[in-house]
């Protein structure tokens, strides 16, 4: 067992906190047993160490079935070097170190996607974390990152996608002028969500949604710039009913992606 949590080893793990320790190594931390077993379910060969109390595998023990089949070794260790390999206050038993796995926005477009989400400037870990999954939920094909971006590796984007960040192409460090162009060239049509645009209702109606898709997400803050909007082939706003002021960015991506999968399934029926 790895019980020392001054030891290098430890030591190494916990760097992947933060981001020079990730852009050196080009690793990262995944945390939890649902990350772990997501990881080991669709992308075992990026595990590099498996780290989980005693504890945390009797209680998880089809953990250690997925690991075995993947010959994917777990390694002891205690509650205490858990907690300093941690990012979280509360560690859930199991930690791994993994590679990175960006995909390159050729793979992605040279696939044909019929539905993507590219995201300019959001700097929240937890939207970004809760788009991908509803990215993944809604079926879509990819998810593309630009700009200023939080980093996809961040521990808390990492949870916050409870799995999906496994289950689909992510391209980052892409320029959204770039992004754009190759997505129309791919025969999407690229709609902005942002306050200043047309009802998503009226998208509804009139059949924008049924096409190929590119969605384009600004920043949580201030949105798309003056600039970048005109990039897009229309903008569509998401109607607010009640009271509320605004509409969290994680929030709105999810019903715009949604309603994209609802019109482009009832037409392929």
């Amino acid at each position: 067992m790895l019980d020392n949590p001054r030891s290098p080893r430890v030591r190494a793990v916990a760097k992947l906190a933060k981001r020079p320790g990730r852009a050196e190594t080009g690793l990262f931390l995944l945390e939890g047993p649902q990350a772990v077993a997501e990881a080991l379910a669709f992308r075992p060969q990026l595990f590099v160490e498996l780290f989980a109390t005693p504890t945390a595998l009797e209680r998880y023990t089809d953990i250690a079935e997925k690991a075995a089949a993947a010959n994917v070794e777990i390694e002891f260790v205690s509650e205490e070097v858990l907690n300093v390999m941690s990012d979280t206050v509360t560690p859930q038993g199991f930690i791994a170190v993994a590679h990175q796995f960006p995909t390159s926005m050729k793979d992605i477009f040279a696939a044909g996607p019929k539905l993507i989400a590219i995201l300019e400037e959001v700097r929240d870990p937890g939207n970004l974390g809760t788009i991908i999954r509803a990215a993944d939920s809604a079926g879509a094909d990819a998810v593309i990152l630009t700009g200023r971006t939080v980093d996809l590796y961040n521990p808390k984007v990492v949870r916050s996608t409870t799995g999906s960040l496994f289950h689909l192409p992510i391209a980052v460090g892409a320029e959204l002028p770039n992004v754009l162009s190759r997505a129309r060239a791919a025969g999407l049509t690229v709609l902005a969500a942002d306050v200043k645009g047309t009802s998503l209702l009226d998208a509804r109606a009139d059949g924008t949604l049924s096409g190929p898709t590119a969605w384009l997400f600004g920043n949580e803050a201030h949105g798309l710039t003056d600039e970048q909007l005109p990039l897009a082939d229309a903008a569509i706003t998401v109607p607010i009913y009640g009271h509320a002021e605004s509409m969290n960015l994680a929030t709105a991506a999810s019903v715009c992606l949604y309603e994209s999968a609802f019109a482009q399934r009832s037409v392929a029926s």
